[in-house]
């Protein structure tokens, strides 16, 4: 039993990087961390923290021995977990951090699923911010792009096409471009990331550096909806995604352009704390949401007007 004492005091220590941030988790002392660790070390003969008076990172051995852990303990919660699961139906606050354009994805399923799981309490974040969901005390959330947390376990769900578009009005005057090339003589309407104040690229595939599209900005936005208003209204060229898009072209307000030159679909994800077995709450949203959201019909962007 002191053995699995210290594989979880050393699991939790190179989770939080300190001994005190592990001892608060575990209800123990930081002295009683440490020593369980030290005690660990002498057992395998091997070090596997690089100690210093400011900082504690695990050696290669280290590293190496956390990730077999990890999964080993992780494993015997989620065991533990499969017991508590048998007899207990889904129920408690269940917190979301959801990208502030994903909304249109989401909310049409969250009457389905209050429906079928009235004793759970959805509690909604909007946000573009990158949330750290295991400090903040997060159980799901809704990402895009590349996942680089190991601490994280994922799902993919619904696929999604950055669009080009533009208003039949502002086309009129413009003109339709027919390559990335003939944007120089185009007006953009960007959108800059809130987490990190980057105006995002527009996802064209690979192009040789004369073809560039080197339109002039007029203007930039945080905010997808407010891109997509402006697009509207005829004021530049929009880069949105497929699921802001839909409806306003079916309608003829935007008709996307260069769709033959730009990037494949990309991926949304439900990512949750990989060192937090799923409780009944998470397992259902996580089975319910990849369930309904696992495709996309992307087809209507081909529709260019030529």
């Amino acid at each position: 039993m002191d053995q699995w004492n210290g594989l979880a005091a050393f699991v939790k220590t190179a989770d939080r990087g300190s001994f005190s941030a592990a001892a608060k988790i575990l209800g123990i002392s930081a002295s009683a961390v440490g020593k369980s660790v030290s005690s660990l070390e002498r057992q395998l003969g091997a070090r596997l923290f690089q100690r210093s008076t400011r900082s504690l990172r695990l050696t290669e051995e280290g590293k190496d021995f956390y990730e077999r852990c990890r999964r080993i303990l992780d494993d015997l919660e989620d065991a533990q977990a499969s017991l508590v699961r048998a007899v207990a139906a889904p129920r408690g606050r269940l917190r979301i951090s959801i990208p502030l354009v994903s909304y249109h994805l989401l909310l049409p399923l969250i009457p389905d699923f209050v429906a079928l799981y009235p004793e759970i309490e959805l509690d909604l974040d909007f946000t573009d911010r990158i949330v750290d969901l295991i400090d903040e005390g997060i159980d799901v959330a809704i990402r895009s792009g590349d996942l680089a947390d190991s601490r994280l376990m994922s799902r993919s769900i619904r696929p999604f096409q950055m669009a080009l578009c533009a208003a039949p009005a502002y086309l009129e005057r413009f003109g339709t471009p027919q390559h990335p090339r003939e944007l120089g003589s185009h007006l953009a309407i960007r959108f800059r990331f809130p987490n990190s104040g980057k105006v995002q690229d527009w996802p064209f595939s690979s192009l040789d550096h004369r073809d560039e599209p080197k339109p002039r900005t007029i203007i930039t936005c945080n905010n997808m909806e407010a891109l997509r208003g402006a697009t509207m209204s005829g004021l530049g060229i929009g880069c949105m995604p497929d699921f802001l898009a839909r409806s306003p072209i079916a309608n003829g307000q935007m008709v996307p352009i260069l769709a033959d030159y730009l990037d494949g679909p990309a991926r949304f994800h439900l990512v949750w704390p990989s060192n937090r077995h799923l409780s009944p709450k998470v397992r259902v949203f996580v089975d319910f949401a990849s369930e309904r959201l696992l495709t996309a019909d992307l087809t209507f962007l081909t529709r260019e007007t030529r």
